[in-house]
């Protein structure tokens, strides 16, 4: 019973780590959309040239 037991729990986690992989994944792919539309929808600064879009 015990094996089984360690074998269905090994699962479980391969499974929980797969999703919570693949859910990063799609995080950092949205990330980097948004970082890259962030350096074509510059807002322009004073003097009309490009500003930073960020703050640091």
């Amino acid at each position: 019973m015990a094996p089984v037991l360690l074998v269905l729990l090994l699962a479980l986690l391969l499974f929980g780590a797969g999703f919570a992989l693949k859910a990063l994944w799609w995080i950092a792919i949205i990330v980097l959309v948004v970082w890259l539309l962030g350096f074509v929808i510059r807002p322009t600064a004073s003097g009309g040239k490009r500003g930073r879009w960020y703050r640091w």
